[in-house]
């Protein structure tokens, strides 16, 4: 029954992981496909950049980077890679379990010879399933398109390597937090607001810890753990912050188990 239960939620997602996956492959189409000429004016580009504020720079991912040089340019795009991924994972880990209850069909599902906890693991691993298939996309572009645009410049592959695995953990975070929010919630209506909410506000955070200069922001959002400015300058992640991360996954998941295997479904009748 658990194995239906993945197959079931799996082909529900295909259309949205396709529509994803276009769309993130397609940004970095474009991105890549301008670096070329962008390059030939990056002193020009640099040199403006300079007469900005610091903390302005951090904030939009321009901070300590050279975008002549492919990684330099590639950690611009991927800023934006992030947020895009960021609101794919909310939106799946808040419609997880929230779905079935706002369609009134959760009480038929429980009746089945399963478990709650065999329930959302069944959920969560089609997810998981469907955001590997995006992360999948986001690495064939990005070393495929780097390739056929990047020209005679070089560049370190284990940086980039360092890069799209950070995408692994920042997935789980959106959808554990996404997941443990919508239980906590009593019913949601829609998806889209709160996904688009949690993605875009953790990013306005960083934006505002950059602007402000305080390191208390950095300890709440994803997207300061797992900078790419960082990355690339240091050739490691910020292994402190990165735990964060990590334990929030963790204490979020164990918390999602609880709250749905104590949660009272709503009944159609």
């Amino acid at each position: 029954m658990a194995i239906n239960i993945y197959k079931h939620e799996f082909k529900m997602r295909l259309i949205s992981v396709s529509i994803w996956s276009t769309a993130v492959g397609a940004l970095i189409l474009v991105f890549t496909s301008l670096f070329s000429s962008f390059a030939q004016q990056a002193a020009i580009m640099n040199e403006m950049l300079a007469k900005f504020p610091p903390q302005l720079l951090a904030a939009f991912g321009l901070n300590g980077e050279d975008l002549s040089t492919v990684l330099g340019y590639f950690s611009f795009i991927f800023l934006f890679v992030q947020l895009c991924l960021a609101i794919q994972a909310s939106n799946y880990g808040f419609s997880l379990v929230s779905v079935e209850e706002r369609e009134w069909t959760a009480d038929f599902l429980l009746t089945k010879p399963v478990k709650r906890h065999q329930i959302l693991t069944g959920k969560l691993l089609a997810a998981l399933t469907g955001l590997t298939m995006t992360n999948i996309v986001v690495w064939i572009s990005s070393f495929g398109f780097i390739s056929l645009f990047k020209g005679d410049m070089t560049y370190e592959t284990s940086t980039l390597l360092l890069l799209l695995l950070s995408i692994v953990v920042f997935q789980l975070f959106f959808l554990s937090v996404g997941l443990v929010i919508s239980l906590l919630v009593k019913r949601i209506r829609s998806v889209m607001p709160y996904s688009m909410g949690l993605g875009f506000g953790m990013y306005v955070l960083s934006v505002f810890g950059s602007l402000l200069g305080t390191n208390l922001l950095e300890k709440i959002t994803p997207f300061k753990h797992f900078d790419p400015n960082y990355m690339i300058q240091h050739g490691s992640y910020d292994l402190p912050l990165a735990l964060i991360s990590a334990s929030v996954i963790v204490i979020a998941l164990a918390g999602s188990y609880v709250l749905y295997t104590r949660r009272d479904i709503p009944s159609v009748v």
